[in-house]
């Protein structure tokens, strides 16, 4: 759970000249809650089928692998979107799922605190970025990625490219679980991003154009047995 919401609250309420909040935290005792109907009874295997037919509506191709075949698949996909720069997040993760050697096929740069401005400058000329998904939202094909100085959020969005490798046991039914995981951390990111496909905008008139905002193509890799 989030740790000093107390004292926090105390602190704010003394700047404000009060000794106490004002309000006590109000009981939620909701008559309904369909937000958790929603794929409530849906086995992983029929998330998964979820999230494959959501990801032809925005646009992402979705591939599936083990971890044995990751490698060979995230070397792949790199390949396809044209090689070049790769920019990675500093995640534990790259190296328990032995992907590391793929990205020392390319220039690429591990994004860390200590780079500074060389992970800003990287990034904005990078062609490709990796990151690994924290909670995976079936119901919408979203990722989640809660960003801190070791995974930056730039890693995601400046790249014209994205991959998101996509834990099996990351994937939840909707945004309702992914609300719940964040409220059971005893620290929460100063910036979490929910991503879903690649950047998708359009006018008044509705005519669609991609890739203003974020990358213009992205491919979701699911490992089954992570």
């Amino acid at each position: 759970m989030i740790q000093n919401r107390e004292s926090f609250l105390q602190s704010v309420a003394a700047r404000l000249g009060r000794s106490t909040p004002s309000l006590p935290k109000p009981e939620r005792n909701w008559k309904h809650l369909p937000q958790h109907e929603v794929l409530k009874d849906a086995s992983m295997e029929e998330l998964i089928e979820v999230l494959r037919e959501q990801c032809l509506n925005i646009h992402t191709t979705l591939k599936k692998c083990t971890k044995q075949q990751l490698p060979e698949i995230l070397n792949e996909t790199i390949v396809d979107y044209g090689g070049g720069r790769v920019l990675y997040s500093n995640d534990p993760r790259f190296g328990v799922l032995n992907v590391l050697p793929v990205f020392e096929q390319f220039e690429h740069l591990k994004w860390q605190s200590g780079n500074g401005e060389r992970n800003i400058d990287f990034a904005e000329q990078a062609n490709v970025g990796v990151v690994i998904s924290n909670v995976t939202l079936a119901e919408s094909g979203t990722i989640m990625l809660q960003a801190s100085p070791e995974v930056g959020r730039t890693i995601s969005f400046l790249p014209e490219n994205s991959i998101a490798v996509i834990p099996k046991s990351s994937i939840v039914p909707r945004m309702t679980q992914a609300a719940q995981f964040l409220r059971e951390q005893s620290h929460v990111s100063s910036c979490i991003n929910f991503i879903t496909g690649p950047s998708n905008s359009a006018d008044i008139e509705m005519n669609l154009v991609v890739g203003v905002h974020g990358p213009v193509r992205m491919t979701y890799i699911l490992v089954e047995d992570y």
